[in-house]
């Protein structure tokens, strides 16, 4: 099956476990059609760069997932429908890194990666 990476982000006036209970919501709908949550991440409140439905913070999260394109669909199709959720993004991947995300990895161990890259 192919691999995604999904971003969504969520209203600011959720509370923490409301937030991750979207994550555990759309996880099970993909389970529901097929896929497979391979991991999940909660990185918090943040602010962003621009106004979004007047508001100035959201609730971020990160899904990898095993799942057909039906299954995707439908996800993005509930996401877009649900009210707390404010934007999303899905990426089509050829595999998944390994450990967490660059979003979740201390500052030195991101520092270190850039310093082999030269």
């Amino acid at each position: 099956m192919p691999l995604y990476e999904h971003v969504f982000i969520s209203r600011q006036d959720l509370s923490n476990a409301q937030a991750e209970g979207l994550i555990e919501h759309f996880g099970t709908v993909l389970s529901d059609n097929g896929g497979k949550l391979v991991d999940q991440e909660y990185w918090g409140v943040k602010t962003m760069a621009y106004k979004i439905n007047k508001n100035r913070k959201g609730h971020y999260a990160y899904l990898r997932t095993d799942a057909p394109a039906t299954a995707v669909q439908e996800m993005e199709r509930l996401m877009r429908l649900h009210d707390d959720v404010m934007r999303i993004l899905t990426i089509k991947v050829d595999e998944h890194e390994e450990g967490p995300s660059v979003q979740m990895q201390k500052r030195e161990e991101r520092d270190n990666r850039r310093e082999r890259r030269n």
